[in-house]
């Protein structure tokens, strides 16, 4: 799957940088790990958060993760089909489970973050491929 305009954080979550709202979810690799989702604690919008903080909950069969700001700014609209169906995020982490809208604040901090490319690099070295 291409996934042109995405960065993602080492810590799984992306951000889709093609939109002029800027959409934030977890990675493939990110929902895998938690395995099947069956609740999402997401952040009010007008919330402002900086990078790398916590802004989310999602809940697990196998634990409750945080999820972290892949930039500063301010939450705007939230994925509100994830109330009813949380296994959103487990059928389609890149499309219909993406979690809140962020607009940011600073624009820099994206060279901070990783292409599609750097992203599977990243992935083979943590399971050792």
């Amino acid at each position: 799957m291409s996934l042109e305009g995405f960065r993602f954080t080492k810590d799984h979550e992306w951000i889709n940088t093609d939109r002029a709202a800027f959409r934030v979810g977890i990675t493939e690799y990110a929902q895998h790990e938690l395995g099947d989702v069956v609740y999402v604690e997401l952040p009010p919008p007008g919330k402002v958060v900086s990078k790398s903080a916590p802004i989310a909950n999602i809940e697990s069969v196998k634990a409750v993760s945080d999820v972290y700001s892949p930039l500063s700014g301010t939450v705007g609209e939230i994925n509100g089909k994830l109330a009813e169906h949380p296994e959103l995020v487990n059928q389609d982490p890149y499309g219909e489970g993406w979690l809140f809208t962020l607009q940011i604040g600073d624009p820099t901090e994206l060279d901070g973050l990783m292409d599609q490319k750097k992203y599977e690099e990243y992935l083979k070295g943590i399971s050792g491929e």
